[in-house]
């Protein structure tokens, strides 16, 4: 049964931030004169990510510093001091990554959410939790053979989904993360990581549990890559954690024919 606790957890993750009363309201039940005012009230529209292509200046700084690092502390500090997404403004933290060097696995989340911005570490949070457990279940975690990182640094706000301009101005960072770390197998944590990084369409269940190839100049060899769902979706979609589990055990018996 959950507590209060995990559900305040489980709504931090979810981005509700934020309460809207004091007392809960029926608002299949409201008196007439609040259905009236309602329906009179003019909302501004939503806020919208935009698809624009960002900047080319900002993009070629990106390129840039990202080229220019030898190491991944080099990446890092060159990271911290890109000011060309705006994103970084609102967060409080920025999320580099977390794990062991030359990482057996190396897994690529999207964005991090209010826990990992409160304490400037990835995939800390529910879902985190949630993904460590399915690491260790196959032999895997962050302390011993793996690391944990994201396409986007730095937590969109509300936790929506990074828009395309976003994720342009962050992938030369993680893609220099990724040839600095050289992983053995490469992991994508849901479906932006997999659309972006592989510059594929297909939908995370069309992609999930395949192997493919990825490949930049900045890699010796191409690296083995695998989709699986993100544990957000997991949490909100249970019964597809046998397909996660299925997923999890592919990655462990390719790790073992490479180690052969």
């Amino acid at each position: 049964m959950k507590t209060k606790k995990d559900i305040l957890e489980w709504y931090l993750e979810a981005g509700v931030t934020e309460t809207i009363g004091l007392l809960p309201l029926n608002r299949f039940n409201l008196p007439q004169e609040q259905v009236l005012l309602k329906k009179e009230i003019q909302t501004d529209p939503p806020i919208m990510t935009t698809s624009a292509p960002p900047p080319d200046n900002l993009l070629s700084d990106a390129l840039n510093r990202s080229s220019k690092a030898l190491n991944e502390e080099e990446l890092k500090k060159l990271l911290n001091s890109f000011e060309g997404c705006s994103l970084k403004k609102t967060a409080k933290n920025t999320i580099f990554g977390e794990g062991v060097s030359h990482p057996e696995v190396l897994f690529v989340g999207e964005a991090p959410g209010a826990d990992e911005d409160r304490t400037g570490r990835p995939f800390v949070g529910v879902s985190g939790k949630l993904l460590d457990k399915m690491m260790s279940a196959v032999g895997l975690s962050r302390e011993k053979n793996s690391y944990i990182t994201n396409i986007i640094p730095w937590r969109p706000p509300g936790n929506r989904s990074p828009s395309t301009a976003e994720v342009s101005l962050c992938l030369p960072f993680i893609q220099r993360h990724i040839e600095l770390l050289a992983p053995k197998i490469l992991v994508f944590v849901g479906g932006v990581a997999f659309n972006a990084l592989l510059s594929r369409p297909e939908t995370i269940t069309r992609a999930r549990g395949n192997w493919y190839s990825y490949q930049t100049t900045g890699l010796a060899a191409p690296i083995p890559a695998i989709a699986i769902f993100h544990p957000a979706f997991l949490l909100r979609s249970p019964g597809q954690k046998k397909l996660a589990w299925r997923d999890m055990l592919t990655i462990a018996e390719k790790l073992n024919e490479l180690k052969k």
